[in-house]
């Protein structure tokens, strides 16, 4: 991973046409995983979105938080199971996972921000309608018998609907919004929801300029291994049909899709843990990661 200087001012010395661009424009930016890092990147992390607020732009994050999710599990003796890369959630384990993200990661995340000078507030998708829940299934078949099987992953959900009412308020206030991506069913149950189809699914709701998937690659990888900067979704798809868009990048491009379809300007997928990616990407000609439009 390369990670150069980046002096965030004198870059914007330069970035007049990209400030224009964005000014008063909706950015939703998915925070989490190896992008969260450590103390210091939390808090370099609160000054670019914090900056983004202070020169017009509109910024919304939707962050994650498995490893702090991990490690609490791991104090209370709780075991964890995974199945297609999403944590089967049982009700004593849905409450943990409530616990960490809408409390302990919400509130960080949310402090980082409101300490580099500008308000933030910390919500989850159950806080003023915001995320309606189904529960998420998923079938995988037999290789012995051939026959296809319904997985049960307990409290784990995807958007239903997304009623972006409290962010468009929280915004129209100079608030920075900071969802941690928890539901609530038609059933009254709490879902654990993936934060990057939260990301896609609140980006696609606000019609959002951009959708911002900080993640721990550089962005897509062509069949060379070189970044891509640029794609269409009709290339993506290509790109998974022959196969090189594989594994844990193709939930992500399929957050992207879904995200443009919708009615989001693009979407990137670009490496949060070089300095100042969402800077780099917004306010630079040559961007941080790879642009996914439609």
């Amino acid at each position: 991973m390369t990670d150069t200087p980046f002096d965030p001012m004198q870059q914007l010395a330069g970035a007049l046409p990209f400030l224009k661009r964005y000014d008063d424009q909706i950015i939703v930016v998915k925070y989490g995983g190896h992008a969260m890092g450590d103390e210091a990147g939390a808090l370099r992390f609160g000054r670019d979105i914090a900056l983004l607020e202070q020169v017009g732009v509109n910024p919304v994050v939707v962050h994650g938080g498995g490893p702090q999710i991990n490690a609490m599990l791991k104090r209370l003796n709780v075991q964890s199971n995974f199945v297609q890369g999403l944590r089967v959630t049982d009700a004593q384990m849905v409450d943990v996972v409530e616990m960490v993200l809408a409390g302990t990661v919400n509130k960080q995340v949310a402090a980082a921000i409101t300490r580099a000078g500008v308000t933030a507030v910390g919500i989850s998708g159950k806080d003023g309608d915001l995320i309606r829940a189904r529960k998420l299934t998923r079938t995988i078949r037999d290789p012995g018998s051939n026959i296809e099987q319904v997985l049960d992953l307990g409290f784990v959900g995807e958007p239903e609907s997304v009623n972006p009412r409290v962010l468009r308020l929280l915004i129209g206030a100079d608030i920075v919004p900071v969802v941690a991506p928890v539901g609530v069913g038609a059933d009254g149950h709490t879902y654990n929801i993936n934060a990057d189809t939260v990301a896609g699914a609140v980006a696609g709701a606000l019609e959002a300029e951009r959708l911002l998937m900080l993640t721990d690659v550089a962005g897509v990888l062509g069949a060379d291994g070189k970044l891509i900067p640029e794609m269409t979704v009709a290339q993506v798809r290509a790109g998974i049909e022959a196969g090189w868009i594989s594994g844990g990048m193709i939930p992500k491009v399929e957050t992207c899709i879904y995200a443009v379809e919708r009615g989001v300007k693009g979407a990137v997928i670009l490496d949060g843990r070089v300095s100042h990616a969402v800077l780099r990407e917004l306010f630079t000609d040559a961007g941080a990661g790879t642009l996914i439009r439609p």
